[in-house]
C-alpha cells in the first residue's frame, strides 16, 4: 500500500500518470491530503467515484492519534501522538506574544547520546517517515485553538533531524507546498547536533533555517557532553558553517545550553565569541532545565547574564531563551515520553 501522505506533489503527479491519468489528478489528491479533517477518500468530491475507489485500493491515509495533551502554567502544550505501529512521539505547541511555534519530532528516541538530553535516554527506535513528521503539524492544526496563530515550525523535538535526512527534506517540501499546508521557509528551522555532510546538503537543497546545537567552545568540553563531537569536532563543524549557503538576511542560530560549572564561565564566553567571528549568526542561550536523573545543574541567573554580556560586547545577538513548559517536561532537552511503547520483540507474537 502507498503511504500517500509521505508523497510530494510531484510524486503524486507521477502516480497519476502511471495510472494513465492527467497530472492534475495527482495535484488534486495532494491538496486533499492536507485539508484538516480529511479522513476518507470518499470526501474527494471532485474525484470520479471510480477513481476514489482506486485510490482507496492502492493507498492509505496515515493519521496520528492524540493520546495525551499536557498543559503548562505558561500556556505551553505537550502533545503525544500514537503512530500507526503503536510507538509514541511528542511535539510541543509554544505560545509567543502574537503567534505560536510548533516543535516537531523526526525520530522515535535518539541515537546521538547527548549527556544532558532526556530523549537520549530513550535510545533510538526508528526514523519517522514524512507522513508522521508532517502529520504532527496537520494533527496539531486540527487540535489547537487559534490555529491561524501557528506560524513557526522548528524541527527540534525528539531525534536528530539530519540523521533522518531524506524524510526530513521531503517533509520540508511537503510543508511548504502552496497546495498543502503552505508554511513559509523563513518560518521553519531545522536543528542539528552537527552532522557535517548533511548540514552542507541542507544548504544546497533548501533555504530552511539552520540551528546548530553547539553547547561548548572547545573540543575538550564538547567531547564530554556530546559524543558526536568525537566524529565531527568543533573546528570541522565551524568550517562547515562558514561554507554553509545562506541566503540574504539569513543567519545561523547557535544554541548554547548553559550547564553550571561545565560550559558557563566568562572565559568560555570569550572563546565562543572568538570561535564564531565572521559567521552571520545569532546565539540562543538556554539555561539548563534540571531533572532528577541527570546530574547537570542550572547556572545562577547572574552567571547567565555575565555570559550574555561578553557576547553582547562582542556585537553578537545573544538571547537568553525562556524555557517554556518546564513543569510538564516540554522544555528544551526534556522530551521523553512516559507513555508505554510497544516492545518490538513482542509485536506480532
Amino acid at each position: 500500500m502507498i503511504d500517500f501522505r509521505s508523497l510530494s506533489r510531484s510524486d503524486l503527479e507521477i502516480w497519476a500518470k502511471d495510472l494513465g491519468l492527467p497530472a492534475f489528478r495527482g495535484r488534486q489528491l495532494f491538496s486533499w491530503l492536507w485539508k484538516p479533517g480529511f479522513r476518507d477518500f470518499s470526501q474527494m468530491t471532485d474525484f470520479p467515484k471510480a477513481l476514489r475507489g482506486k485510490a482507496a485500493q492502492k493507498g492509505l491515509l496515515t493519521n496520528l492519534k492524540l493520546v495525551a495533551d499536557q498543559r503548562s502554567v505558561d500556556g505551553t502544550s505537550k502533545l503525544a501522538w500514537r503512530l500507526p505501529d503503536g510507538l509514541v512521539v511528542e511535539s510541543v505547541v509554544i505560545p509567543e506574544r502574537d503567534h505560536k511555534t510548533l516543535c516537531i519530532s523526526t525520530q522515535v528516541g535518539c541515537a546521538m547520546g547527548c549527556r544532558f538530553c532526556h530523549t537520549a535516554r530513550m535510545g533510538f527506535r526508528r526514523h519517522l517517515v514524512p507522513s508522521e513528521i508532517v502529520g504532527q503539524v496537520l494533527a496539531a492544526l486540527e487540535h489547537i485553538e487559534e490555529k491561524e496563530q501557528l506560524r513557526n515550525l522548528v524541527f527540534m523535538g525528539m531525534g536528530e533531524p539530519l540523521a533522518n535526512y531524506g524524510n526530513v527534506i521531503k517533509s520540508v517540501y511537503i510543508l511548504t507546498d502552496d497546495l498543502g499546508l503552505n508554511f513559509s521557509l523563513r518560518r521553519m528551522t531545522v536543528s542539528t547536533c552537527g552532522l557535517i555532510p548533511e548540514i552542507l546538503r541542507l544548504g544546497q537543497d533548501t533555504d530552511v533555517g539552520l540551528a546548530i546545537s553547539l553547547n561548548a567552545p572547545d573540543d575538550r568540553t564538547r567531547d564530554k557532553i556530546m559524543p558526536i563531537n568525537r566524529r565531527y569536532p568543533i573546528p570541522q563543524l565551524i568550517e562547515a558553517c562558514r561554507h554553509y549557503r545562506l541566503s540574504r538576511r539569513r543567519r545561523i542560530t547557535f544554541e548554547y545550553l548553559l550547564l553550571a560549572g561545565v560550559n558557563d564561565s566568562v572565559e568560555q564566553a570569550i572563546s565562543l565569541a572568538k570561535l564564531l567571528k565572521g559567521i552571520p549568526s545569532k546565539i540562543n542561550l538556554i539555561p539548563y532545565n534540571e531533572s532528577n536523573d541527570i546530574p547537570f545543574k542550572r547556572p545562577v541567573h547572574e552567571q547567565v547574564l555575565a555570559f550574555q554580556q561578553v557576547l553582547k560586547e562582542a556585537n553578537y545577538t545573544a538571547i537568553i531563551r525562556k524555557s517554556k513548559g518546564r513543569d510538564i517536561s516540554a522544555a528544551c532537552g526534556q522530551l521523553y515520553t512516559e507513555i508505554e511503547q510497544p516492545n518490538p520483540d513482542k509485536q506480532g507474537k
